[in-house]
């Protein structure tokens, strides 16, 4: 999938893994094994950790991951002709086309985010991204009037969705759709699916920049899992700037976008890679990263994606009125402030340890 839509990055969220190297418990059995799956797909890395008392097959529940990963490709990725959304966004025409019910989800899902988001969130943006330069780092200040006929072409509200026949049709001929800002969200409820189907109720999915916890370690331990500390591009090594314990039983998603760092100056004015669908122009506020809690990769995902669009006053704003569990990580002069949303402060999900 392409990783521009949104006009934002993913910041890897670190792994904080420990006791993966167990011990024989003192007159008692070993405990299960944690189990590894690794790989590669959609232009990322992910990693799978799970362990269960049935000790199910690691090739089994690979060959189900592998099967799932090239469905998705299949339909959702942009760098292959051959894909849905590449024939559905190639295509002109305004007729109805029959759409997988994943397919259609998403696009309801995008759709409410979008309204609920004023407008930040909306997977057709693109062209804007690309209108800046930031597509090839060939920076460059659209006039109003480019940047007015940019957005005609543009908008989740040009396409339109028949949930009862299971079709999709897109009222502008040269829309085009990327799923990528809620797609690694999307994978992760895929991927937790296959091992909820083999009987795997603890584990750990990192798909690129967004990760599931459930469960526990074998030995009782909660999983621990950090947010990177937003810094340059060049940075030597990424640094943790918050550390968590998971404790919901029930599955914990965290996603989180963020910079980095990615600009250009014209004439002594900044302009940021981030640019708001609704004006067509960048962000001028000061949020660098955010991180959503939420029990749906998809929507934490889209929802990281759209807080940081918001920026750090009206996506507060909107976390509470969505009672939405969200990190915000700011640039000040000298470094770095944070602050959570109501619904964070007041979750018992997680905690803290540094």
């Amino acid at each position: 999938m392409s990783n521009s839509i949104q006009l934002r990055i993913k910041r890897r969220v670190l792994l904080a893994v420990c006791g993966v190297t167990l011990t024989l418990l003192v007159g008692c059995s070993e405990p299960p094994k944690i189990e590894n799956i690794e790989g590669y797909a959609q232009g990322t890395s992910y990693q799978v950790l799970f362990w269960s008392q049935d000790k199910t097959p690691v090739s089994e529940v690979q060959t189900e991951f592998d099967s799932i990963l090239s469905l998705i490709d299949k339909e959702l990725s942009t760098y292959r002709p051959d894909s849905y959304i590449s024939e559905f966004n190639a295509s002109p025409s305004l007729a109805w086309q029959t759409a997988s019910p994943d397919f259609i989800n998403l696009i309801t899902t995008a759709k409410d985010i979008h309204r609920k988001s004023q407008g930040c969130y909306d997977p057709t943006v693109g062209p804007l991204f690309d209108l800046w330069g930031f597509k090839n780092a060939s920076f460059y200040v659209p006039t109003s009037a480019e940047i007015a006929e940019t957005k005609a072409k543009l908008g989740i509200d040009k396409i339109e969705v028949d949930t009862n026949l299971s079709r999709v049709r897109k009222t502008h001929p040269t829309l085009a759709l990327d799923f990528s800002s809620m797609g690694e969200g999307y994978t992760i409820g895929k991927l937790s699916k296959v091992l909820e189907a083999n009987g795997v109720k603890n584990y750990m999915i990192q798909f690129g920049g967004d990760l599931k916890v459930k469960g526990q370690k074998p030995n009782g331990d909660q999983w621990r899992i950090a947010i990177q500390q937003p810094t340059h591009a060049t940075a030597a090594a990424p640094k943790i700037y918050k550390i968590m314990n998971v404790i919901d039983e029930k599955g914990v998603t965290l996603d989180t976008s963020g910079t980095y760092n990615r600009y250009f100056d014209e004439n002594g004015v900044e302009y940021s890679h981030i640019i708001n669908p609704s004006s067509g122009e960048p962000v001028k506020h000061k949020l660098v990263s955010a991180s959503v809690l939420h029990r749906d990769g998809m929507l934490g995902d889209a929802w990281a994606t759209a807080m940081l669009c918001l920026g750090p006053i009206e996506g507060k704003k909107i976390a509470d009125q969505e009672k939405l569990e969200v990190f915000f990580i700011e640039t000040t002069s000298e470094n770095f402030s944070d602050s959570s949303s109501t619904a964070l402060l007041s979750t018992t999900k997680i905690k803290f340890v540094n």
